[in-house]
């Protein structure tokens, strides 16, 4: 049995000596855009962004109370982060913050600047790092 710790191990290794892992990164990224291309024209547009980070949210807010805090987020943002997207500071983030987060980074990972990002974008650091706050 393949602990996950073993997995961690071989994914890192492969990251610092500058290997790649093609098929892991491009069938991830092509899952993504299946799951969240709900008008099937193999891109994800912002409003099917904010629809699954919407739906994300609700989940991920497990005391109903119509914000996340930390705990709730589960490592989707770290600290600095966080702080940067609570511009009230009160310790949470209300859905309106966590979409205005989730269109900052849909507009970072979109290079082309065509309103939609394909899987090469979503293989980009700014597409991954959008793809934690959609997953």
């Amino acid at each position: 049995m393949i602990s996950r710790r073993s997995v961690l191990r071989t994914l890192t290794a492969a990251t610092l000596i500058g290997g790649t892992l093609p098929a892991f990164g491009k069938s991830s990224h092509s899952s993504a855009i299946r799951m969240l291309d709900t008008d099937n024209d193999g891109t994800v547009d912002l409003a099917e962004a904010k629809k699954a980070a919407s739906a994300l949210f609700d989940k991920l807010d497990r005391d109903h109370d119509g914000t996340l805090d930390k705990r709730e987020l589960a490592g989707r943002l770290s600290a600095k982060e966080f702080a940067d997207a609570d511009p009230d500071h009160d310790g949470t983030l209300t859905k309106d913050e966590y979409l205005a987060v989730v269109e900052q980074r849909f507009n970072a990972a979109n290079s082309d600047s065509d309103s939609t990002l394909d899987a090469k974008e979503l293989s980009t650091k700014a597409g991954r790092s959008l793809l934690r706050l959609l997953k």
